[in-house]
């Protein structure tokens, strides 16, 4: 029987916006996307894997760089995934979120993001294996850090209440 203390039952994470996670043992991480995007970055060798959520393409202002930028929370993940020993070569992203909806806002910076985050996977030779970007919806995200395996629910409405620890309002 697994349990929590042989570290083999996943823990669950929610990821907020503008924050990079990588974790030490086996994690379920969940995200919850609109406009913003998630990218997972798995080492198939080590069978590890991360995962940052951004609302904005890009920075380029050194004082004003965080993870709530694309070009900056891609770059992260990617460098923490190498410093804690993963190679290159070994890795695959998969992209989530960039969704618009002209009701709420006219610019479509959805797009951007999707556009960032492929372009700092190709710059540094990681292949996009998947990806479910675009539309008008928004999505729900859980990624299994340790398995690779990802979940993708579209839905018209977010609820923080959809995740764990949940909530009255489900």
């Amino acid at each position: 029987m697994l349990n929590e203390s042989d570290g083999l039952v996943p823990m669950n994470y929610f990821l907020e916006p503008g924050h990079i996670f990588l974790p030490t043992r086996p994690t379920v991480i969940s995200v919850v996307v609109g406009s913003s995007v998630a990218v997972s970055v798995y080492d198939r060798k080590r069978l590890v894997g991360g995962m940052s959520h951004f609302q904005a393409p890009c920075v380029h202002d050194k004082y004003r760089a965080t993870a709530r930028y694309g070009n900056v929370a891609t770059l992260t993940l990617v460098q923490m995934m190498i410093d804690d020993g993963s190679k290159v070569k070994h890795l695959e992203a998969q992209v989530f979120g960039g969704a618009h909806n002209r009701k709420v806002c006219t610019r479509n910076v959805g797009r951007a993001n999707v556009i960032i985050a492929r372009r700092i996977l190709a710059s540094r030779r990681i292949p996009i294996i998947s990806e479910d970007v675009g539309g008008q919806k928004g999505r729900k995200v859980v990624f299994n850090a340790r398995t690779n395996e990802i979940a993708v629910l579209k839905v018209d409405r977010l609820r923080k209440s959809d995740w764990y620890p949940y909530e009255i309002d489900r």
